[in-house]
């Protein structure tokens, strides 16, 4: 199950993770995929602004994760860019962050792989003409549920 969308300008990727945010009030692990520059941190940036953070968003490359508390819903924010060995994971205590109701959101999640649980979404974006493409996939339960309330945000 997927949804296609075509993106362009950092408010319009802004306001799809607001659009998304409306959906994953629940939480879930959301994998981001994309090349350097894609937009992964501005889409995050969206999500949390759709939960109501109003503060700075910046993608977490040296510190690995940058945690919000946002009304009762844990979310955090994964950069595993510079992680050589997904065994440095669990010297940080990764597992600790996916709590039922938390909402992880990683970017360079391959560089987990082994570690990091199943993803409910996996949110890939690349580069067309002036803007992104970008692909919503749903690969478990709790996913798909989210992704066919977001069908009806988006197409409303």
């Amino acid at each position: 199950m997927r949804i296609e969308k075509e993106v362009y300008g950092e408010e319009a990727m802004e306001r799809l993770g607001g659009s998304i945010a409306l959906v994953l009030k629940n939480g879930g692990v959301v994998y981001l995929e994309g090349d350097l520059g894609m937009g992964k941190t501005t889409l995050v940036r969206g999500v949390l602004r759709g939960l109501g953070y109003q503060g700075p968003v910046k993608s977490p490359t040296y510190t690995l994760v940058e945690p919000y508390e946002l009304s009762g819903l844990e979310v955090n924010h994964f950069d595993l860019y510079r992680v050589a060995d997904a065994e440095e994971l669990e010297y940080m205590g990764i597992r600790d962050y996916f709590t039922e109701g938390s909402l992880c959101l990683i970017e360079w999640a391959d560089m987990g792989r082994g570690v990091l649980p199943e993803a409910d979404w996996v949110i890939s974006l690349g580069l067309i003409r002036q803007g992104r493409h970008v692909s919503l996939e749903a690969q478990t339960e709790k996913g798909y549920a989210a992704f066919h309330a977001l069908q009806k945000v988006i197409t409303s």
